[in-house]
């Protein structure tokens, strides 16, 4: 009877060369994408910790031969902490009114199943096409007719308007995904529509909420077009118009601005990290079903 002889095993993966394990390309990319940013970030926390001549003599890319912090005591000493105390005020009116309003459309949207609520929402979508800077001019007329020129309410007002429209898209895929046996068994128990709402939709949509708030606090706190058209005086600037403090007309004081910018990145980054993940379960939910 003939043998037949066995058929060599495969190679086990950790016993082959590491150089034909490794993914060469997406090393090389990665490596690649990892100082694309991390060049810009050293730049600018290196730069804060030199002085104005020695970045000037220097350059950009060069080590802080003495690290020092007088760039930020300079950027302390003015009116950065006014600019900040603005810009958290408008950047927290604009994410508690953008929740308010996003959570109660989506839930009216959602709940509301006719050809009205199907109509409401198609006008919020629509305003995802229209750009900021494409009603300028009208948004610049109503604020002044309302007499909100030059406070922090013509900030407010036209920033939560524009992110609106994520905040309920983003809601209504968040709130569909909510079993209707959950909304029968409310409604079985005696709970109105309120009710339904505060106790039973708003936690279901927790990370659905985070992402709407994260958003347009984003949004709030980047902003620069309605501050910059909208306030005049110095009491109502934010943190987007105070680094204009530190660019004169034949110098700019660039340690003291890049300092300015890392002290307003903080905030904002920090509300991040603490939203991560309600952030990235939140977008995962757009669309459902």
């Amino acid at each position: 009877m003939k043998t037949v002889p066995p058929a060599t095993a495969p190679t086990p993966s950790r016993h082959r060369p590491l150089w034909r394990r490794a993914n060469i390309p997406a090393g090389a990319g990665a490596a690649l994408w990892l100082a694309i940013v991390l060049i810009p970030l050293y730049i600018l926390v290196s730069a804060t910790l030199r002085t104005r001549e020695d970045y000037l003599e220097r350059g950009a890319l060069a080590l802080p031969t003495s690290p020092s912090v007088e760039s930020y005591r300079r950027v302390l000493a003015g009116d950065f902490l006014t600019y900040l105390l603005n810009t958290v005020v408008v950047t927290a009116a604009c994410a508690a009114l953008v929740v308010v309003l996003a959570v109660t459309v989506a839930y009216s949207v959602v709940r509301t199943r006719n050809a009205a609520s199907r109509r409401v929402f198609q006008l919020f979508l629509l305003g995802l096409a229209i750009p900021s800077q494409a009603v300028i001019i009208p948004v610049y007329l109503i604020i002044t007719e309302l007499n909100f020129y030059d406070t922090l309410a013509a900030v407010i007002l036209p920033t939560a308007a524009f992110a609106l429209p994520v905040g309920v898209l983003i809601l209504v895929g968040t709130m569909r995904d909510i079993d209707e046996e959950t909304y029968e068994s409310m409604a079985l128990d005696g709970a109105g529509p309120l009710r339904t709402l505060l106790n039973l939709t708003v936690p279901m949509s927790r990370a659905g909420i985070a992402t709407v708030g994260v958003f347009s606090a984003l949004q709030a706190w980047n902003g620069f077009l309605f501050p910059f058209l909208l306030t005049q005086s110095r009491d109502t600037r934010v943190l987007t118009l105070g680094l204009y403090d530190y660019v004169g007309e034949f110098r700019v004081d660039v340690p003291a601005l890049l300092a300015a910018v890392v002290l307003s990145v903080v905030p904002i980054f920090a509300a991040y990290l603490l939203a991560r993940r309600q952030l990235v379960n939140g977008l995962m939910g757009v669309g459902g079903r």
